[in-house]
């Protein structure tokens, strides 16, 4: 029986992922996959050691709990392990990555078996001094029989029975290549024949250089095998972190092959949605070379795919089942990430191979109600059937698989249907949760388009599709004639409506698109109608600060009898106080007020009008309650935003004072007292000032500390040391 794999054509896709892998293992996860996702994105970022390919180590660990003794390279393979984790300790990963290869700790013993070995898995005579001798040994008395086998071989007493003056190896063997009749001048023994006659030859003479060799090697595999039993033994000591760091080192593997997956085919990764739909966008299925990109939004529980003739409608269905099974199982693909959304199902089924069997005695009809009865113990299934009546009377099949659809859909199943025959869709057609989908033809060019509509019932083509494939024009003519007039004359209409509906979601969309243009010239002329407000209200408040500081001036020149002076003075300032008028004399556009409930913006902060007391308002910014002149309000919505401005008076000072206490104040009424302490710190000339306002929620901070950073005659302004509840202003 076909996997669900390849009955969606991802078999090539699946193999080459696999590639990818250090190890071979089924692509599925265990686990929580938003868990998963975090770890795969986190490793998408970073630069790792590339990973080492270790087989499957369960027959091992096996032995291992069962105090077996495991061979070299079986125990090089667990040290494979242990030191790719080790390098990846050494390395700074991002969280959650990094956390998670922070707690594995390595305990010292199998750190120190790690040590023991070369990169080629072999064991380090740098670590083990017998070792080095034996090796050298070996060494030493290989080069010794070459040194007299090439004697031999230069030698006048063989010259007339060489073939060749090279040593030949010969499994494993250092020889000498050697005519018939060798046994004449030297004593040897044949390792070998050729089919030539020729006789592979090892001299006696060295045989004791032989015999050398042999003890050494078995000496070498002695003292291996010692190492192999310590070794063995540590490794059942720890057999509980054996099993863990090889069940750790599957699922960085799993981890680090869809990432180098993904980047090596730019592919997106696509986290599940608790939402029953699909949404895609720009998917290509990876079995189509030069694919036309899928659009498509699905959000009901049945999918009827119907329209022309080789046409995608199957490819359609592959590609929503395979969108669902790449994302389930984390499998990155080609899409557009960011505008595709892709539902989570327990389980895909796929009903599209005719299930007809000669050795079952099974028609395809039955065969199909065999997989049908099957999806009565299913839940929370995405199923897709192709060809839905196929193999029987399709007026008869339309009736029964409505009922059996709509059975099926109450325990959570949703299909993706596709169909030639316009009676199961004209059944289905007036459910609010069946989508219709056309699959559309290019009349001009008579061949398929391989998209898709939404919404419409497609026509088969099937006379075009014949005659585009080989069929002869006067057959098809001829059999239009027999199908009928009003059928086809039906089948028009249908197509009709398509092109219109094409049509009408064109222009509906090129609307829209117009619409959002106009949007985003509204609030383009909405943020420079504010930033111009601003500006006003800054240039009100620098002639408001003009005017003082002129009075201040004319104030010093009276005190020193200098009335030329002082009422010189005060005619600028009295300019000033003119201008500051005319600024605020300024005429408004009308505005729609807004009303108790709305969203509203006051100055730069946003929040909620709670209520309306004649012209006062009282609003909740960030949780602080403030009431402020119901005129600054600007409602946030589709009216457009006027910022009024804000009505400045300005008195003349009696008395100053170096500090001001605004505890307990509304913000608005805060700013108010702010604005007349700073003036008459001014007028009275003084240096530096304090303003008290705790500390709180910090609501009224902010809004002091935004009202001083735009104030025009200060000069800095800072917290008091050890009280954050008191800000320092320099004049």
């Amino acid at each position: 029986m076909k996997t669900i794999t390849q009955k969606l054509d991802l078999d090539n896709f699946i193999t080459t992922f696999k590639s990818f892998l250090a190890r071979d293992k089924s692509v599925e996860m265990l686990g929580d996959i938003n868990q998963h996702y975090r770890y795969i994105s986190a490793l998408s970022t970073v630069e790792y050691p590339a990973i080492k390919e270790v087989p499957n180590l369960d027959i091992e660990l096996n032995r291992i709990k069962k105090q077996g003794v495991l061979g070299l390279d079986e125990i090089y393979h667990f040290m494979t392990i242990v030191g790719y984790f080790n390098s990846l300790k050494a390395i700074s990963l991002p969280e959650p990555l990094g956390k998670w290869i922070r707690e594995i700790d390595i305990p010292s013993e199998i750190i120190d078996i790690l040590q023991y070995f070369t990169d080629e898995g072999k064991l380090n005579p740098q670590k083990e001094p017998e070792l080095f001798d034996i090796q050298r040994a070996i060494k030493m008395n290989r080069a010794s029989i070459k040194e007299s086998l090439y004697k031999m071989a230069h030698s006048s007493k063989l010259k007339d029975y060489l073939v060749d003056s090279q040593v030949h190896f010969l499994n494993g063997e250092e020889t000498l290549l050697v005519r018939g009749g060798f046994n004449r001048v030297i004593k040897a023994s044949v390792v070998g024949r050729t089919d030539g006659g020729f006789f592979y030859i090892l001299p006696q003479s060295i045989s004791h250089l032989k015999e050398k060799e042999s003890n050494l090697l078995s000496r070498e595999e002695e003292l291996i095998y010692r190492y192999c039993k310590t070794f063995s033994a540590t490794l059942s000591k720890y057999y509980l972190f054996m099993r863990f760091i090889n069940r750790e080192y599957d699922r960085f593997d799993n981890y680090q092959a869809r990432v180098g997956f993904a980047k090596a085919y730019d592919y997106q990764f696509v986290l599940p949605s608790k939402k029953k739909n699909i949404k895609l966008d720009g998917f290509c299925h990876p079995a189509i070379e030069n694919p036309v990109p899928i659009s498509i939004n699905l959000d009901k529980s049945i999918m009827l795919i119907t329209g022309v003739n080789a046409g995608g409608k199957t490819m359609l269905l592959k590609s929503l089942l395979s969108s669902v099974y790449m994302s389930k199982n984390l499998l990155p693909f080609r899409c557009n990430a960011q505008k595709t959304e892709i539902g989570h199902y327990k389980s895909i089924e796929a009903i599209i191979d005719d299930p007809q069997s000669v050795k079952n005695d099974i028609s395809t009809f039955a065969g199909r109600m065999v997989e049908f009865a099957k999806l009565f113990k299913k839940e929370n299934a995405i199923v897709g059937i192709d060809e839905i009546e196929l193999g029987t009377d399709s007026d008869e099949a339309a009736s029964l698989f409505r009922v059996m659809l709509d059975e099926l859909r109450a325990r959570d199943i949703t299909f993706i249907v596709t169909t030639h025959h316009k009676r199961l869709a004209s059944l289905m057609s007036g459910d609010d949760d069946v989508e219709l989908i056309a699959a559309l033809y290019d009349e001009a060019k008579r061949e398929p388009t391989y998209t898709f509509l939404q919404g419409s019932i497609g026509k088969s083509y099937a006379f075009e599709t014949a005659q585009r494939y080989g069929i002869p024009e006067h057959i098809v003519l001829k059999a239009k004639k027999v199908y009928g007039e009003d059928k086809e004359n039906l089948n028009e209409l249908i197509e009709k409506s398509t092109t219109l509906e094409r049509e009408m979601r064109l222009k509906i969309q090129k609307v829209d698109s117009e619409l959002k243009s106009i949007d985003r010239k509204k609030e383009e002329l909405k943020n420079i109608e504010d930033k111009l407000n601003e500006q006003h209200r800054k240039a009100v408040a620098t002639l408001e600060n003009r005017y003082n500081a002129a009075i201040k001036r004319a104030r010093e020149a009276i005190k020193v009898k200098e009335s030329t002076e002082g009422r010189r003075l005060l005619n600028d300032a009295h300019k000033h106080k003119e201008l500051s008028k005319r600024a605020k004399e300024v005429s408004q556009p009308q505005k729609v007020l807004p009303k108790v409930g709305d969203r509203v913006k006051y100055r730069s902060s946003k929040g909620e009008l709670l209520s309306i007391k004649g012209e006062e308002a009282t609003i909740e910014v960030d949780g602080l309650k403030m009431r402020v002149p119901l005129s600054t309000l600007k409602k946030i919505g589709t009216i457009p935003k006027v910022k009024p401005k804000t009505n400045v008076t300005v008195e003349k000072p009696n008395r100053g004072a170096i500090s001001i206490k605004l505890l307990g104040y509304f913000a608005d009424e805060a700013i108010d007292k702010l604005d007349k302490f700073l003036s008459d710190a001014l007028v009275n000339g003084f240096s530096e000032v304090e303003i008290i306002h705790g500390t709180g929620t910090g609501v009224l901070k902010n809004v002091i500390i935004d009202y001083l950073k735009s104030y025009p005659k200060l000069q800095s302004f800072h917290g008091k040391k050890g009280n954050l509840g008191v800000t320092i202003v320099k004049l």
